[in-house]
């Protein structure tokens, strides 16, 4: 890994793309200028062009308190100011500014410049300094953020009521993630799509290209612990995106999985017609695949149990933004210990850190999109609008994450409750085309529609449910419907009118139950006041009865041979919502390994 040019108390200093790496980069997190500007008039009054009256630290939040501003009211739009010096030893090369996240609409202007807009909370983009500034020169970056209160938008957990309350946190407004310069040659390579073909032991990897030059080639090099395992060349100069195999000898093939997650060394070469390397980047891979034989996902050709935990990625002083490197890897560890051998992302585009950590720990995921924004009040059965821009963010999120072996699904959207009737929705056309969008843009792993409630595709990879029953008895005689073709589906309201399309023998598991509500030091909430403590169902009258309904709940699920995995809500208590197996300061809550030896007994799916 390229280490970073910066300031030794630099907040969050790893690289942010660890599966694309060039040696010269200059992370820019750190104190910039700040201001406020609630009407959104900020261009018209001049702000863009001067010095800016508030500090705040990069990436957090201003919401945050690591971002030094904590200011949780309604921000309308935001400016933040730096003045940087590309680095004199990048020249021959153009500097490339990049954004991991901005939320929500950004734009950027360089030295007075328009260089980049992006809509979209959750995922990068980035602005070629090509022409503005050049390696030696001053780069004065100003950004604006717009973050509305009303109207369609993918918001995710985000509180759109003033106070947090339910399921629902404290919001999120413009730079989360970080903020860095990249040197780039004039001809380059662009991020690769590495494919592990575990039948054909062997990597697919199609590297696009900046421009295609007359005697260029893209080399391709696999290494493991040994050293080098195989090499491939190919010539650039005839498609846009090359393509190369990297076929694994037979004593060389080790598959990622849970067990053992192995990665791959990845280096990639740009190669002039004089043999000289003109561009390099680092990667790795992971050999891993996933299919689906009849009601069975099996990873790497095997029955793997998915004992995921819901993950909303929330932290008490840093809200969305990890606080740090080590709070990633230690969310992981936590669900490890607790016996979960994955998550479910939960209405948020994780950090790639975050997914680096999976792959090199053996961590399942499944890949979410933050959709929640998408209802609009008072239009009776066209309640939920999602727009064109969330199917545009969705396949950004695809993209940047395609290549991590620690994904086993996507999840498109979540819990999009709409009734069905005989009318064409919005809903129907935006869940349809994020649905192919992903096929289209990934055809190696299976693609639920909507996550619970809604599901509008009726060929759908995968069919699931959210059930909240806090009963052993009646969730196990809800969810016993599976063995005759009937599994339990979400209806619509208290007429039980059906908001899904009918199951059609899909694999099915249950990817939302539990969310067992449990603070001991908590008086117990009264009417509508939920701000202090909530959680679903009936809470628990002590610790004892939360092991009996968690085990009564967990021995449902293991013990349906067609079940191929759950979803636990939820590894950390978030604000107000207290149904997690540890805090929200990630202490401890419960008894740990009495959780994991619950849970980690042999799934009849698994015999």
């Amino acid at each position: 890994m390229p280490t970073p040019q910066q300031h030794p108390e630099q907040p969050r200093p790893e690289h942010p793309r660890p599966q694309f790496t060039r040696p010269d980069w200059l992370n820019l997190n750190g104190e910039w200028q700040f201001e406020i500007d609630r009407s959104d008039s900020g261009l018209e009054r001049g702000v863009r062009d001067r010095e800016l009256l508030q500090r705040i630290t990069v990436p957090f939040a201003p919401e945050s308190e690591l971002s030094g501003i904590e200011n949780v009211d309604f921000l309308e739009a935001v400016w933040y100011r730096t003045t940087v010096t590309i680095p004199a030893g990048w020249a021959g090369n153009d500097a490339v500014l990049h954004f991991q996240a901005v939320d929500h609409d950004a734009t950027v202007w360089v030295n007075g410049v328009e260089v980049v807009r992006h809509r979209g909370g959750f995922t990068p983009f980035s602005a070629p300094l090509a022409g503005v500034a050049a390696p030696g020169d001053e780069a004065t970056i100003v950004v604006r953020a717009r973050d509305t209160r009303y109207g369609v938008q993918a918001r995710g957990k985000q509180s759109q009521p003033y106070f947090n309350a339910d399921c629902h946190y404290t919001r999120t407004t413009g730079i989360w993630q970080t903020v860095w310069l990249e040197a780039v040659p004039s001809v380059h390579l662009n991020r690769p799509r590495i494919t592990p073909d575990v039948a054909g032991s062997c990597f697919h990897v199609s590297v696009p290209l900046s421009a295609n030059k007359p005697g260029w080639k893209v080399r391709a090099v696999l290494s493991d612990d040994a050293g080098e395992v195989v090499a491939a060349e190919v010539r650039a100069d005839l498609d846009l995106a090359p393509r190369l195999v990297l076929a694994l000898p037979a004593d060389r093939v080790r598959l990622w999985d849970t067990v053992d997650p192995h990665l791959y060394g990845v280096r990639l070469e740009l190669i002039d017609a004089d043999g000289n390397i003109v561009d390099a980047a680092d990667s790795y891979a992971g050999l891993r695949s996933v299919s689906i034989n009849g009601q069975a996902v099996l990873i790497n050709g095997k029955h793997v149990f998915q004992r995921l935990v819901l993950d909303q990625g929330y932290w008490p002083e840093s809200l969305m933004t990890a606080p740090s490197e080590a709070a990633l890897v230690a969310d992981i560890e936590l669900g490890l210990a607790a016996g979960f051998n994955g998550a479910r992302l939960h209405q948020k585009v994780f950090e790639e850190r975050f997914l680096y950590h999976a792959d090199r720990l053996g961590y399942l995921v499944w890949g979410e999109f933050g959709d929640w924004g998408a209802g609009v009040a008072g239009t009776g059965d066209d309640n939920q609008q999602p727009t064109a821009s969330f199917v545009t963010q969705w396949l950004e999120a695809v993209e940047r994450d395609y290549n991590h072996p620690s994904i086993v699904g996507w999840c498109p959207l979540n819990e999009t409750h709409q009734l069905l009737h005989d009318r064409i929705t919005q809903l129907d056309d935006v869940t349809r085309a994020m649905f192919l969008a992903t096929k289209a843009a990934d055809a190696t792993r299976p693609v639920l529609d909507s996550s619970g409630y809604s599901h509008r595709v009726p060929e759908t990879d995968i069919w699931d449910s959210h059930n909240y029953e806090q009963d052993p008895i009646e969730f196990g005689k809800q969810m016993a419907g599976l063995a005759d073709g009937s599994p339990y589906g979400n209806k619509g309201g208290p007429d039980e009118r059906p908001i899904s399309q009918d199951y059609n023998g899909q694999p099915y598991f249950c990817s939302e139950f539990g969310g067992i509500w449990w603070n001991p030091e908590a008086a117990q909430a009264s009417g509508n006041d939920n701000t202090q403590s909530w959680g679903y169902g009936q809470r628990v009258k002590d610790e004892a009865d939360f092991y009996d309904r968690f085990a009564g709940l967990v021995d449902v699920l293991l013990d349906n041979p067609l079940m191929f995995g759950y979803c636990y809500t939820q590894l950390t208590d978030v604000f107000q919502e207290e149904n997690g197996i540890y805090r929200f300061d990630r202490s401890t809550k419960l008894d740990v390994p009495r959780i994991k030896d619950l849970q980690t007994r042999a799934a009849a799916y698994e015999k």
